[in-house]
């Protein structure tokens, strides 16, 4: 399990995280919703170590073995099992599809096992298997995105964030993008999900979180949030998904 509690994150001037608290199960998918600057993509870097909190707890829980996540490097953090798919893609733009699958690994000394993963990638992600040589920065968006979940689980997480994979795609990369989501999940994979489509997220998730001005108001399953009338209201009332209020997640 992962659990963050009494979290406090300051970007700049802003205080984007105010005492939030919650709870990721083992091999569940827990989505977090809310609009724009609630502190959705805030929580996910601060899990990964790209930021630093002023208070607060984060608790990576592997049968009797308990580490405090919050102080460490996001490398450490890479080799305890939390891998981070960031807004937007991040591609190393310049290098090829390979190339990318393989820095996902970096930390890795078990080169069968990774030559192994790197079969699992393509298998998943047959797209990537027909362009190896070609650079990261000429695939479409979708390529992209389905490159950035490989790249992450070429890691071998135990837990996996996903910051937005639907942003920008069409409809049917969605639908393509959300199955592969609930494959990786079922082989036992821990995922912590930020998606500005709430409903499409919320349908996903096993548990779910809302999180505004840099606190959870609501938690529940992603079926008891659908049903929630005050979350309709908020955030399934747009096509697309969550209401958007402008401003950094």
């Amino acid at each position: 399990m992962l659990e963050i509690a009494g979290l406090d994150v300051h970007r700049g001037p802003s205080h984007v995280l105010r005492a939030l608290s919650l709870d990721v199960p083992t091999g569940r998918i827990t989505a977090l919703i809310g609009a724009n600057g609630a502190g959705k993509t805030t929580t996910l870097m601060t899990v990964s170590g790209l930021l630093r909190p002023r208070a607060g707890t984060i608790t990576l829980t592997d049968g009797d073995a308990a580490h405090e996540l919050s102080r460490l490097s996001p490398e450490k953090i890479v080799a305890l099992g939390v891998a981070h798919c960031p807004e937007g893609r991040q591609m190393f733009a310049g290098l090829t599809v390979e190339e990318n699958l393989m820095i996902g690994a970096y930390h890795r000394r078990d080169r069968a096992a990774v030559a192994r993963d790197r079969e699992r990638m393509i298998d998943l992600f047959p797209v990537l298997g027909e362009r190896p040589r070609q650079p990261a920065g000429s695939l479409s968006g979708g390529e992209q995105m389905m490159l950035a979940i490989g790249r992450a689980l070429m890691a071998r997480p135990r837990v996996l964030l996903l910051d937005e994979p639907s942003l920008g795609l069409a409809p049917n990369l969605v639908e393509r993008i959300f199955a592969t989501i609930r494959e990786i999940a079922a082989e036992g994979i821990t995922i912590l999900l930020v998606e500005q489509n709430a409903g499409a997220a919320l349908e996903l998730a096993d548990r779910a979180h809302v999180i505004e001005t840099g606190s959870v108001s609501r938690s529940g399953s992603g079926a008891e949030l659908l049903r929630d009338p005050a979350v309709k209201d908020a955030y399934l009332g747009l096509a697309g998904g969550a209401r958007q209020t402008g401003g950094a997640a």
